[in-house]
């Protein structure tokens, strides 16, 4: 962590350094959230979470307020680099910079390589989401996503405050935190890899991995389908045992089992079915259709 040369530091009677009243911002950039913490992905609540891990007290905590003020006028992410500009007491808005190891072209071409030989990865990142598996996939690789340890970064503000971070350094990480939110491939960047290089990359080793598989597959000999109950047609039919002709032939000509008779039907009165109905209405005929039909269901009846 740095600091760079800054003008002279005001201090009151007995030491105590003095800084003016914060000047208030208009346009600035302004955290989305307004209370409690502040990231809703999980990556870039992991990010958060590292930073507070680093034991830097209350450092950060004074940074939100100034985030959701809007007190940062530009925020920009560049491979290795996070720059931005903070007004605080001065009239001069502060310079800010945030600094990380990025990785080289061997690292990130492991990195793709384990990336591309999962299928998962390219389809999560093409819909803007990070996979969660991608954090082990970097440590796996000797290159950790997020940094592991406070001097894994290189902190500087152009502020008279010597605490880092300050807290328009502060007001910087809860910035970028919401940027991870809204563009993963941020953090990516921020590593050394810019989105439409790694995606084209992604692309071209996944095609490259999906074609050894498709001529794997024709050097393969042809397998039988199975069917529904698991076992292939070729391997049924070799299972098969073939009965002795003689026997089959012998067997020919005996009549087949006569079938059981069948149960006598239930012998019931034609007129049945009518004497179950109402009388119909006497716009239809009344008890004169009744009768009129029961004469008609007796002349049918077999």
């Amino acid at each position: 962590m740095t600091r760079p040369e800054s003008g002279g530091r005001p201090t009151r009677p007995g030491g105590f350094q003095q800084y003016g009243k914060t000047i208030p911002v208009e346009g600035g950039i302004k955290a989305q959230s307004t209370r409690g913490a502040i990231g809703e992905s999980w990556w870039s609540q992991r990010f958060i979470a590292v930073l507070e891990s680093f034991d830097m007290g209350t450092r950060l905590a004074r940074g939100r307020n100034y985030a959701r003020k809007g007190q940062v006028l530009r925020l920009d992410v560049s491979p290795g680099l996070v720059s931005s500009s903070v007004q605080g007491s001065r009239p001069s808005p502060y310079r800010v910079q945030i600094k990380v190891n990025p990785y080289d072209r061997p690292t990130w071409t492991r990195i793709e390589r384990a990336m591309a030989s999962q299928a998962l990865f390219l389809a999560r990142l093409l819909a803007g989401e990070m996979p969660a598996q991608i954090e082990d996939l970097f440590a796996e690789a000797g290159s950790p996503l997020f940094p592991a340890r406070a001097s894994d970064l290189d902190m500087s503000c152009s502020c008279p405050d010597w605490a880092l971070p300050c807290k328009h350094i502060a007001a910087t990480f809860y910035l970028l935190a919401e940027r991870f939110d809204a563009d993963p491939f941020e953090i990516l960047h921020w590593r050394g890899r810019d989105r439409e290089t790694l995606l084209t990359n992604l692309r071209t080793l996944r095609g490259a991995t999906d074609q050894r598989k498709r001529a794997t597959k024709k050097r393969s000999p042809a397998k039988t389908a199975p069917e529904a109950g698991g076992i292939g047609t070729g391997a049924a039919l070799r299972d098969m045992t073939t009965p002795d002709l003689a026997e089959t032939v012998g067997r020919f000509w005996v009549p087949p089992v006569p079938l059981p008779p069948r149960p006598p039907a239930l012998v019931t009165d034609v007129d049945l079915v009518l004497r179950q109905l109402p009388v119909p209405d006497a716009l239809l005929g009344g008890k004169e259709l009744t009768d009129t039909l029961r004469r008609l269901y007796a002349t049918f009846r077999p």
